[in-house]
């Protein structure tokens, strides 16, 4: 009988791909901009080719979000991240002015986590931007989409190779396992860790010492402030949670409220789908999806409405397509003040804009993981007071959580990594783009001599010892 001990096979893989994959960034150094841009090319191109396929056979994989949203996300993915990237410049010289050159330089070799959630999305994404920086990319799959993962990034090695690019370059750890990827963190041909959402491996990527890009879904709140126009905020909110079940990085988690227009925010809200629960089911929604520690359980992940109150018991309209639970209070002992990955919404009442600021703070900070913050409203002094208060990386205003985050409906970068700056534990608040993944050397040239430099601030050294000299006199004569 053979015995296969995974943990050792699995720690044997990682170290020869990152021995390949420091071996391949040596040639991956020489890719000019147009060789890698070529890459990009054909990578578009299977993906489009499969993109539907890639989409259903995930959703059959993981049994949780929309089908029809996934096939959407991936296209609106796709599409917004060749669009934004195909001008820029990364590697070479990227920008000269004034007698100072930008070079761009990869980092090197990056390893990649993808988020629980949005799996492939987050895959090809992270694929784009490292290319396009001309950077190794190791993927560390997720267990529950694993089949659709390695799929995906077979594909994708396929057309990069056909275009030319090095074999290794793009790869994954087949074998999953935590002594594999601790391996893997700690291989000194790793230089940088791109995690999306996956927190249990934190104190590991700590310990490693590696440089760090984080970022996850995170609480994000919203405000309708009294001026705002309430039906498309409304609107904005319900597109923003459904889509794929609530499992979007920027996707709303609590609505607060100016109390001046709530009778007409909840009319609109019953009007789009939603249903209020009472204190009772509220209760039965609370115990249904967070454990004894008040951590949302994943099993209800991307559920829909009528499947969370199916399974908690309680009777909602046919039409009903997210829940919503009224609040008070933000507190860790309060689960509904946290993320919630699924159509739920926690709801909060407050007297003016000025206390809603500050609950929104709170909410913010419950977790210590917010990096989005939406404000629905036509007053740009409270906007202004707003973003300059609010703890976070960005701030979307009159515009839905789920897409303007992650620039479908606003300029922001189009990532599927939203960074959390140092509230998030991250190094950046970015949306993170190639431009992450690469740093800037520096090129000055000589605009003035030394001696013409120096010249100057002798002339007025001598100027001052002069006037000294001139004092002393003075005071000598009246001395005397």
């Amino acid at each position: 009988m053979t015995i296969i001990d995974n943990d050792l096979l699995s720690m044997q893989e990682a170290r020869i791909i990152a021995e390949n994959s420091k071996e391949v960034q040596k040639i991956l150094k020489t890719f000019s901009q147009e060789q890698l841009d070529k890459v990009i090319d054909s990578i578009e191109g299977k993906l489009k080719e499969n993109i539907e396929q890639i989409a259903f056979e995930l959703y059959d994989e993981i049994d949780f979000g929309v089908k029809e949203d996934k096939v959407t996300k991936l296209n609106l993915l796709l599409e917004n991240v060749i669009e934004k990237i195909k001008d820029m410049r990364c590697v070479g010289i990227i920008s000269q002015d004034n007698k100072i050159s930008n070079i761009g330089v990869p980092v090197g070799v990056i390893v990649a986590f993808c988020s629980e959630s949005n799996p492939i999305s987050t895959l090809i994404y992270k694929v784009l931007i490292a290319v396009k920086s001309g950077n190794s990319i190791i993927f560390n799959l997720q267990k529950n989409s694993k089949k659709t993962m390695i799929k995906t990034l077979d594909l994708i090695i396929e057309a990069a190779e056909q275009a030319g690019y090095p074999s290794g370059a793009i790869s994954y750890l087949s074998r999953i396992s935590l002594n594999g990827t601790k391996e893997l963190l700690n291989h000194n041909g790793v230089d940088l860790v791109l995690n999306t959402g996956v927190e249990e491996i934190l104190p590991e990527i700590y310990k490693s010492g590696k440089t760090l890009v984080y970022g996850r879904t995170g609480n994000t709140p919203v405000f309708i402030e009294k001026t705002a126009d309430i039906k498309k905020s409304v609107l904005d909110i319900v597109i923003s949670k459904t889509f794929d079940n609530g499992v979007m990085p920027g996707a709303e988690q609590a609505v607060v409220v100016d109390k001046a227009i709530l009778n007409e925010v909840v009319k609109e809200f019953e009007l789009n789908g939603a249903y209020f629960l009472n204190e009772i089911e509220s209760e039965k929604i609370k115990n249904l999806i967070f454990d004894s520690k008040g951590d949302f359980k994943k099993i209800y992940i991307g559920k829909d409405a009528q499947f969370l109150a199916q399974r908690g018991e309680i009777t909602i309209p046919k039409d009903t397509k997210i829940l919503i639970s009224k609040e008070r209070y933000v507190s860790l002992d309060n689960p509904f003040s946290k993320e919630k990955l699924c159509p739920i919404l926690s709801f909060y009442v407050e007297e003016d804009w000025m206390t809603a600021c500050e609950k929104c703070i709170e909410l913010l900070l419950n977790e210590k993981q917010g990096h989005t913050l939406v404000i629905h409203s036509k007053d740009e002094n409270i906007i202004r007071e707003f973003s300059l208060k609010k703890p976070v990386g960005r701030v979307l205003v009159n515009t839905s959580g789920s897409f303007g985050s992650m620039g479908g409906t606003t300029e922001l970068f189009p990532s599927m990594t939203l960074g959390c700056g140092v509230i998030g534990r991250g190094m950046t608040s970015d949306n993170v783009s190639p431009m992450n993944l690469i740093y800037i050397r520096k090129v000055g040239y000589e605009v003035k001599s030394s001696e013409a430099l120096l010249e100057k601030y002798r002339d007025k050294k001598d100027k001052e010892l002069e006037i000294l000299k001139k004092l002393e006199k003075i005071l000598r004569d009246i001395l005397s």
